[in-house]
């Protein structure tokens, strides 16, 4: 037996892939998946990198894998959006090396911007799906998702969700496995994806799921748990759980493989219980394979598509128990807020005080949209903010667009909004973007780009010039500012957004929450100077606080010294002490 070890759902699988032998690694960071490049980079045996976006990861893994090593790559389900293109032909092409493609889904919407379901995409694409239920399994299932992944040549999913990545388990602890490369081989019928080659390949994919399907009753992942017969369960990933803890005296068949699905297995348990049950979060996907076999199943018509499921939710719908619960505890409202200091509150700032919309997109400075900032009016994906403002005027025209700006942070221009800023300089479009440079990937963790100058390593290298990328593609009217030179900035942007032309204005101003970024010193309140006129309140800094007599006070626990609220006093009732 191995060391034991208590470990994260999503360290469990970067466990599994050091375990499986993988030499490479790619991803882009995305909460609930970010964890698991940062922990395969503790293994020095694996060559890991974040990906400026997706779609890139995927064919790094792709090309590494027909190199024949095997390879993993990483990424929230609306990741899984971008990595599409290539997925979707790698299922032709197969592997050399094993690869698997992690897919973190997020049921319940925790920090996402749709609740999506992976096990759709991968059916379309005809990738199969292995779903562990806890970090024990997300271990094991990586590594036999290799081994599979090389004996059906095939690229794997392994679908994982918000609950299993940021849980923890015991996990048992084994050596690597050093696997042998694979010999390259020229074989374009194969690996060269022209229509000739992909419609015989085409005829293979489906025969390998079908063999797949055939296999699964054989399969290590796929449990059959008879106990009472008078009710079975099908069920896979985190709802296994749940079904254990409220279910316990149920037959419940567990699938590991929910891609293709093993339909004899499926089968011998359905005749075998009284009352079936289907189990899953989000989409009917199990179910409705099963009702389309004939098999009679209870499934969503009790239970919700949306959300994460839970024990007592099991025992109210199935059960019909009544579940006492105590009341919550009755504690003031947090919602989600920029940090105290944060570069993007100064620039929301000034544009809501000159009343300019934003087209916004996927970050931290999402944020923007909320009281009292109130700015973003639009949120889509990732690069859409740039796309958005050019639809806008190529609908409605340049005067439309002279109250609007683009926002998007640095790791994002690089991940797709690059591209739609390139689509403005060849479409002839206007408008102006404000790339918000606080020099990393803020909204899951402070993660490093191509634009920082440090890899996944922490190796110092290139860090691209988004100025002069700017420069390069053809854009004339590029600035770079402090976000807290609060002057400048409004008259940049008053000037900016008159242009009928491309124009885009950089700011510069780190994280605040960085450990390379150094509080400069606190603000602090002159109560008898203070009018009470409220503009230090307007941009929503949580450190600043009005007091009932209507003066305000100023946590020094939370204030980094920003000095946005005394630029914003026009009575000096606002000082700063210098560290």
């Amino acid at each position: 037996m191995g060391e034991k070890k208590i470990m994260l759902g999503n360290a469990a699988i970067a466990r599994g892939a050091y375990e499986a032998g993988v030499k490479v690694s790619a991803a882009y960071p995305g909460t609930p998946s970010t964890e698991i490049s940062e922990n395969i980079v503790k293994y020095p045996e694996i060559y890991a990198e974040w990906s400026p976006n997706e779609k890139v990861a995927t064919e790094v893994a792709i090309g590494a894998s027909f190199a024949g090593v095997r390879s993993i790559v990483s990424m929230k389900h609306v990741g899984v959006n971008v990595a599409s293109d290539p997925l979707f032909t790698a299922a032709y092409t197969g592997v050399k090396g094993g690869m698997v493609l992690v897919a973190a889904d997020d049921p319940g919407m925790y920090s996402s911007q749709n609740e999506q379901d992976s096990r759709l995409v991968a059916r379309t694409a005809m990738i199969p799906v292995f779903e562990p239920s806890d970090s024990m399994e997300a271990k094991e299932f990586t590594k036999y998702a290799f081994e599979c992944s090389e004996k059906y040549d095939t690229p794997i999913m392994l679908r994982t969700t918000t609950r299993l990545a940021h849980s923890q388990g015991v996990v048992e602890l084994n050596d690597r496995v050093e696997v042998e490369d694979k010999p390259y081989e020229r074989d374009i019928k194969k690996m060269v994806m022209m229509p000739g080659n992909a419609i015989p390949r085409h005829v293979f994919v489906e025969q390998r799921l079908k063999d797949m399907a055939a296999d699964g009753a054989d399969m290590p992942i796929n449990r059959v748990e008879m106990n009472d017969t008078s009710v079975g369960v099908i069920t896979s990933g985190i709802p296994y759980q749940y079904v254990k803890e409220a279910m316990p005296n149920a037959s419940v068949l567990k699938l590991g493989m929910v891609n293709p699905l093993p339909r004899k297995l499926i089968e011998d348990f359905a005749a075998k219980v009284d009352k079936l049950y289907v189990i899953e979060e989000l989409e009917p996907h199990i179910e409705t394979q099963v009702r389309a076999w004939g098999i009679d199943a209870v499934g969503k018509e009790l239970l919700t598509v949306q959300g994460e499921y839970s024990a007592n939710m099991l025992r109210e719908k199935i059960l019909g128990e009544k579940v006492e619960q105590e009341e919550p505890a009755k504690v003031a409202p947090r919602p989600p807020i920029l940090c105290p200091g944060c570069p993007h509150r100064s620039v929301f700032s000034v544009l809501n005080e000159l009343k300019i919309h934003a087209a916004g997109d996927i970050g931290c400075y999402t944020l923007g949209a909320v009281a009292p900032l109130s700015v973003i009016d639009t949120t889509v994906c990732m690069g859409s903010s740039i796309s958005t403002l050019h639809g806008m005027e190529k609908a409605k025209g340049k005067d439309y667009i002279k109250n609007w700006v683009a926002v998007i942070g640095d790791s994002t221009f690089m991940h797709t909004g690059v591209n739609s800023l390139m689509n403005m300089v060849y479409n002839k479009g206007t408008g102006t973007v404000i790339i918000l440079d606080n020099s990393t990937t803020g909204m899951t963790g402070h993660q490093d780009h191509a634009a920082t100058g440090k890899t996944l390593q922490g190796e110092p290298t290139y860090a691209i010039n988004i100025y002069k990328l700017c420069k390069a593609i053809g854009i004339d009217s590029v600035h770079e500012i402090n976000a807290f030179d609060i002057d400048g900035l409004k008259k940049l942007i008053k000037e900016e957004v008159a242009k009928d032309e491309i124009s885009v204005i950089i700011t510069k101003s780190p994280c605040v929450l960085l450990k390379t970024t150094k509080a400069t010193g606190v603000c602090r309140a002159i109560p008898e100077k203070c009018k009470k006129c409220g503009m230090c309140l307007k941009p929503g800094c949580p450190a600043v606080i009005k007091q009932p007599d209507g003066t305000i006070q100023i946590d020094e626990t939370m204030c980094n010294g920003c000095g946005l609220c005394m630029k914003r006093c026009k009575f000096d009732a606002i000082e700063k002490e210098e560290f």
